[in-house]
């Protein structure tokens, strides 16, 4: 990806930290929107890092059919294994800006004061990154799918993915929804049906102890969720790979 880069794999944590210095400026400078007492860079780099897991997953795997029809075209092999690789290999880049966050974490924890810490809620973290890659998964290989024929679709998506993000508490505290409300029904709770929300918030949870757990309930939603949309991406992936090369 960064070949013929002078910096490259360090783009790997130039990305993130930039993205956290906007952040920081805008939406906590600018906007004064609160971060439940954590420190804004850790806050900010702990929905970043999750977040761009997703978006990276989800962008690649949606391509699928149409950035590898020269591929698919030539020789047979399982064609659900490229959108399988790009979730795989999706895991280098966010071990590195996980680490980076790790790193953050520790100097804040040296110099004290941060308010951060952990709960057990943190040993789910495995479990957070498979929900979030099967999301991905899911959703990418039925967009892909869908692309095949529709085009407009690929513009679409992109442009879905930068709004779902601000649908998701990456630069706010869900607890500043608690007492809102719409037409009568608690934002908080349509914040939540978002099924990304429970996966980022338990994140937060566990390794800033910001803010209050969602809920299990709301994390058992998501699997849930996760897991109908990978089956259904799947069947539909399978389905479109048999006639694809009619219509790339």
């Amino acid at each position: 990806q960064y070949k013929q880069t002078i910096l490259g794999p360090l783009w790997y944590l130039i990305q993130p930290a930039l993205t956290v210095v906007m952040y920081m400026v805008v939406f906590g400078g600018i906007a004064g929107i609160p971060t439940d007492g954590i420190p804004r860079p850790l806050f900010y780099l702990a929905g970043t890092c999750m977040w761009q897991y997703f978006a990276d997953c989800l962008n690649k795997t949606s391509n699928t059919f149409v950035n590898n029809a020269g591929i698919f075209g030539k020789v047979y092999f399982p064609r659900l294994a490229v959108p399988i690789a790009d979730v795989i290999s999706g895991l280098v880049r966010f071990g590195i800006q996980f680490g980076f966050f790790a790193i953050i974490y520790i100097v804040y924890a040296i110099i004290g004061g941060s308010g951060a810490h952990f709960t057990w809620y943190a040993l789910l973290f495995p479990l957070l990154v498979v929900m979030l890659a099967g999301f991905a998964l899911g959703f990418g290989t039925i967009i892909s799918a869908m692309t095949t024929k529709y085009r407009d679709l690929q513009v679409l998506f992109s442009f879905i993915v930068q709004l779902w993000m601000y649908a998701t508490p990456i630069v706010y505290p869900l607890s500043q929804t608690n007492s809102m409300y719409w037409n009568g029904i608690p934002v908080h709770s349509l914040m939540c049906l978002n099924p990304v929300t429970p996966i980022i918030e338990t994140f937060k949870y566990g390794f800033l102890g910001c803010g209050e757990f969602v809920g299990w309930r709301w994390l058992i939603y998501s699997f849930i969720f996760m897991s109908v949309l990978l089956v259904l991406g799947v069947v539909v992936f399978n389905r479109v790979q048999k006639s694809f090369m009619d219509t790339v």
